[in-house]
Order: C-alpha cells, then structure tokens, then sequence
C-alpha cells in the first residue's frame, strides 16, 4: 500500500512529461492521452513492483513503451502484419487431379492472406487437427476467441469470388 500511495503521488508531476514521451511514441494526440491513461492505470496496479530509491519517470516511460509496443504487435497481428505471405505454395497430391490440386493451392494462398490471428488459428484446428481447446492453450487465448476467430476466416474465406462459385456452381 505504501508502494502504491508514493507512485500515485509521483505521477501526477510527471504526467506531462508521461504524456508528451507517449506522444512520441504514438504521434497522435488521442493515443498519446489513453497510452499515457493505460500507462498510469498500469503502475499504480504494480506500484509493489516499483523499487524505492529509483527513478519513478524511467519506470513509467518503460511502462508505456511496452504497452505501445504490445498494441503495435496485437495491432499486426488483427491485420496480418506479422507473418510474411507466401506468393507461390505448390501442393503436389498424386492421388488428385490437377483441378483438385489448383483449388488446394487457392485455398492456401487464401489462408495466407488472412490477418495473422486468424491464420494461425485456421493452420492449428484444419491443418494441424487441434480441438478448439487445444488451440486456446496454444494461442493463449480463450476458446470462445478461436470460435470468433474461425468464424471471421470462413466468412473472408467464403466471401471470396471463387469460392462463392465453386460453393454455387
């Protein structure tokens, strides 16, 4: 308790400098103001983890930067930033014909192209055969997460031209 009253009574005197180094980091005013929000909110709720005797501002700019950093992470990961898409996959099944082998290859390349999270998630349950939970503990996500997740890829998956005429047709 000690440790969270000397945070919270130090920040409010750093909180400009707090503000304007989160305003570096995210160049826009609006996430300047809730990165430096978070970034508080963050350190009084491990103000135990806080050290007497250091410098309050260098812990709290630590705080931000990682907090920044995670959101520009989970940020690639929502739109598929963070793995590199494959231009050409082939798919050789000497058991199939060439039309089944091109659509596999289609659906791959689809697959690719999905955001990161969903990528992975479709890659573990219908390419790797994980159950939803296996897949949660994997991702170290919630299962209701991999359901939403699936759901989103099928509809992207199925929204596309030519699985909408190989659904149809």
């Amino acid at each position: 308790m000690a440790e969270q009253n000397e945070v919270q009574a130090g920040i409010t005197p750093l909180f400009p400098r707090l503000w304007r180094y989160c305003l570096v980091l995210t160049s826009n005013h609006d996430r300047a103001n809730d990165l430096a929000q978070a970034t508080c909110l963050r350190a009084i709720e491990k103000a135990h983890q806080f050290e007497k005797g250091t410098n309050l501002d260098r812990w709290l700019f630590r705080i931000a930067q990682r907090l920044w950093f995670n959101e520009l992470r989970a940020t690639a990961v929502r739109q598929g930033g963070g793995l590199a898409t494959l231009d050409e996959i082939e798919i050789p099944d000497p058991k199939s014909d060439s039309e089944t082998n091109l659509y596999a290859r289609e659906v791959l390349l689809s697959v690719t192209r999905l955001p990161e999270a969903q990528r992975m998630t479709v890659l573990l349950v219908y390419l790797e055969g994980y159950s939803y939970r296996e897949a949660a503990v994997e991702l170290d996500i919630p299962v209701g997460t991999v359901m939403s997740r699936l759901s989103a890829a099928r509809a992207k998956l199925t929204s596309e031209t030519s699985f909408k005429k190989l659904k149809h047709g």
